[in-house]
């Protein structure tokens, strides 16, 4: 952890203050505290729990990726670290793009080398995008419509938010897939772009982006040879992302608001596309903002959509930067 890092987390801190102060300013704090002490303890215990399953499902997919016949198998709280200090570093640095590259560290610390480290990587990467593009599809062709009607402007963020990740994803299908294509297509837009402007550093973009498309075709093919790993991980990867999801369901009950798992689970996955193009850590803000406006639609009162912000982002956010930073400080032992 770099200077840059700890400017990241007292950027967050500052940034969170502010938002709490706001928020606090707007309702009668008697009635948040009277509303927190009627709180479920059951559901609330349920949200830690759903987010403690999340963190495994993620841990046992870097488990299974790492797993070589006639190796040593690092301990398993070692890969839950992994886990732990991707969340950190994607919540201290702008659009998330501190995660993997900790991870590699984390992987390297355990005596991982960091180019099997970065393969493992690689195919978690390609695992996780196929598994959330059929949540974010289902998600935004059932829950937009009604969004549209009744949030018009934050609809516009999350139809952006959603097309970004929609194409990234459908890129890295046509890799996987059509990668002869892909690449002679590559190699025509950048000749193209370089007949436009001549610049050294446009063409070592190409070849930059040529060595990606490479890399994740290579490990595309190691995963499609083992068929059972790749099951497992997908399977692993929905369960991970279908607990991370449900959080808000699950505070909503410890609320004592009735409400759809799939209905509120749905929204959610809205408000992540939301946060997606906020490009500040954490989506500090944004985050806020878009949680309000749209889970209002569940809860009519002030105080309690405040409490269960609160609640959302202690367990999603803070909780995640607090065992972040908590493992990071815990070297594991080599063992290769």
């Amino acid at each position: 952890m770099n200077k840059r890092h700890i400017i990241g987390i007292l950027f967050v801190l500052l940034i969170s203050c502010i938002v709490i102060c706001k928020e606090l300013s707007t309702i009668n704090i008697a009635t948040l505290i009277k509303d927190a002490n009627l709180i479920n303890v059951f559901y609330c215990v349920l949200i830690f729990v759903t987010l403690a399953f999340s963190f495994l499902c993620e841990s046992f997919i870097l488990v299974i990726l790492n797993y070589e016949q006639n190796s040593l198998i690092p301990p398993f709280w070692s890969f839950v670290r992994v886990s732990l200090v991707q969340s950190l570093f994607n919540a201290i640095t702008p659009m998330s793009t501190g995660g993997q590259p900790a991870q590699i560290v984390a992987l390297k610390q355990m005596g991982i080398s960091v180019g099997k480290a970065t393969s493992v990587l690689l195919m978690k990467f390609i695992i996780y995008q196929i598994s959330v593009f059929g949540i974010y599809i289902f998600a935004f062709v059932t829950c937009f419509q009604s969004i549209l009607a009744k949030f018009d402007g934050i609809a516009v963020f999350i139809f952006i938010g959603f097309i970004l990740h929609i194409s990234s994803i459908i890129f890295l299908l046509f890799i996987l897939f059509a990668h002869n294509f892909t690449v002679k297509l590559t190699k025509k837009i950048g000749n193209f772009l370089f007949y436009l402007i001549k610049s050294k550093k446009l063409s070592n973009w190409q070849n930059n982006v040529l060595n990606q498309i490479n890399n994740f075709y290579v490990e595309g093919e190691k995963l499609r040879s083992n068929k059972m790993k790749l099951f497992c991980c997908f399977c692993l990867t929905l369960l991970q992302l279908l607990c991370f999801y449900s959080v808000p369901f699950f505070i909503l009950l410890a609320l004592n608001l009735n409400c759809s798992w799939l209905a509120v689970t749905k929204i959610n996955v809205m408000n992540t596309l939301f946060m997606s193009i906020v490009p500040i850590p954490g989506a500090e803000g944004g985050a806020e903002f878009g949680f309000q406006k749209l889970f209002s639609t569940f809860i009519d009162s002030k105080s309690l959509l405040v409490l269960a912000l609160f609640l959302w982002r202690f367990a999603t956010y803070f909780l995640e930067i607090i065992l972040g930073l908590i493992f990071w400080t815990i070297k594991p032992k080599k063992h290769y």
